[in-house]
């Protein structure tokens, strides 16, 4: 009985550990630290999924970090209805990716991946290389060029290329701070051990 009930206490342990984000998100190094065990390695998913689409780690750990923070459930705050009742999301984004139902089913039906769950780190971080790898080949962004990848990460190939976000300063600024993430993710993944 006892052994039981250590043995449920340690696979609880080990769950909790995969569902929560990691606590230093603004250390490539530290992020990779907490999340290299037994069922879970980051590094190693993230390096996978830049070999496959050519998008450099920098750049997907930054766009998880933009997007959802690494929490597995993000989503969109609710709207409020009258000012005060929770009513809709304004969107159907989800999970570590934030990729909306569309595009995730795209994702899927194009990768043949139909188990991938977007609050999955593997399947996400997968699609996030995907994604940026197909605005890549739809508009001729450089799989390197962290600002503009973001803009057609957020806007899509074609709300990109009709210019969409040039009038959105909000965007921009977060175009920004994505691509200052991804070069301070460069400059640390070079220290990692």
């Amino acid at each position: 009985m006892r052994t039981r009930s250590l043995l449920a206490v340690v696979l609880l342990a080990l769950v909790a550990s995969c569902a929560t984000a990691p606590r230093q998100t603004r250390n490539i190094c530290a992020v990779f630290d907490q999340r290299d065990g037994l069922f879970t390695n980051w590094q190693r998913a993230a390096a996978q999924a830049e070999r496959k689409y050519g998008v450099p780690v920098p750049i997907l750990m930054a766009t998880m970090y933009v997007e959802s923070g690494f929490q597995p459930n993000a989503r969109p705050p609710r709207t409020k209805l009258f000012g005060f009742i929770p009513w809709t999301r304004p969107s159907t984004a989800y999970g570590y990716s934030q990729a909306l139902n569309g595009t995730w089913g795209h994702y899927q039906s194009e990768t043949g991946n139909w188990a991938a769950s977007r609050a999955n780190f593997s399947d996400a971080v997968d699609f996030i290389g995907w994604y940026h790898y197909s605005n890549s080949q739809a508009t001729g962004i450089p799989l390197n060029d962290a600002y503009s990848l973001y803009l057609a990460y957020y806007s899509g190939p074609t709300g990109y290329k009709r210019g969409d976000w040039r009038s959105n300063a909000q965007l921009q600024k977060t175009a920004q701070r994505f691509a200052s993430m991804a070069t301070t993710y460069q400059q640390q993944l070079q220290q990692c051990d």
